[in-house]
Formats: C-alpha cells, structure tokens, sequence
C-alpha cells in the first residue's frame, strides 16, 4: 500500500499521522487499549489500512502503559532492527501499510507462550469485535 505524505494526513488525525507515519510514540497510560481485557471477542486492526495484527486472545496486561500482546497474525507484520535512543530494540510495523506500531520485547518473563511482549501504541490500532474464528 503505497501514500502519500498528503494522502495520510488527509485520512489519519495529527496524533495517528505522527505515530504511524513519523515512528512517533504516544504517551504512557493514555492509550484507548492499555488496560482493555483480553475477554473482548475480536481482532485489533491497524488503524491506518484495517490490516488485521492481533487476535484479542493473545492480548494480556503487562502495566507496562501501552497495550500488550504475546503475538501477532503470522504475516501481518514486519519486524526491523530498531538501535535509537543507544538501546537495542525491535521496531513493528504493518506488513500492508508500513504504519509504525511499537516495539517488541522478549525474555522479560511474562507467564505467555511466547514471553514476548509485543508493546503496541493504541493509536496506531483499532478494535474490531468479531469472531477470531
């Protein structure tokens, strides 16, 4: 999927535009999924194309101040070598739109199949409720 930088403000708000498009990251604890449970039935969809990334069930509360999940859709996303900040980290995007979501952290001990913890930014994605099925 390919936009312009005009098309994308035109279609994203400022706050969506500078997460996604400028790898931007919203503040801590203020995000519409930090805290949502993982009983809600659904999928979380990038919220710049609709791509489906997560399944809610692989969603859990880390309190780490932005949503988590253990997992993503095999293929939905893309994962670069992300060395800013004098850190090591891995940077997430969506394979469709190349929207920036977060960033993953493994071994940090969270009791999940993967003990990974995909530390997503709320803005950057969009619940949809229906059947993971």
């Amino acid at each position: 999927m390919s936009k312009s930088e005009e098309e994308w403000r035109a279609v994203l708000t400022p706050e969506q535009f500078r997460v996604l498009r400028q790898r931007g990251t919203e503040a801590p604890n203020v995000g519409e999924y930090t805290n949502t449970p993982a009983t809600d039935k659904g999928f979380y969809d990038c919220a710049g194309c609709g791509n489906p990334l997560y399944k809610s069930s692989t969603k859990f509360i880390a309190h780490c101040g932005w949503p988590a999940f253990y997992e993503a859709i095999p293929g939905s996303i893309k994962v670069y070598r992300d060395d800013s900040y004098g850190m090591v980290r891995e940077e997430m995007r969506c394979a469709k739109c190349d929207g920036h979501l977060g960033h993953i952290f493994k071994g940090e001990g969270y009791k999940t199949p993967t003990d990974e913890r995909h530390c997503v930014n709320s803005i950057s994605i969009k619940f949809n409720p229906k059947d993971e099925n």
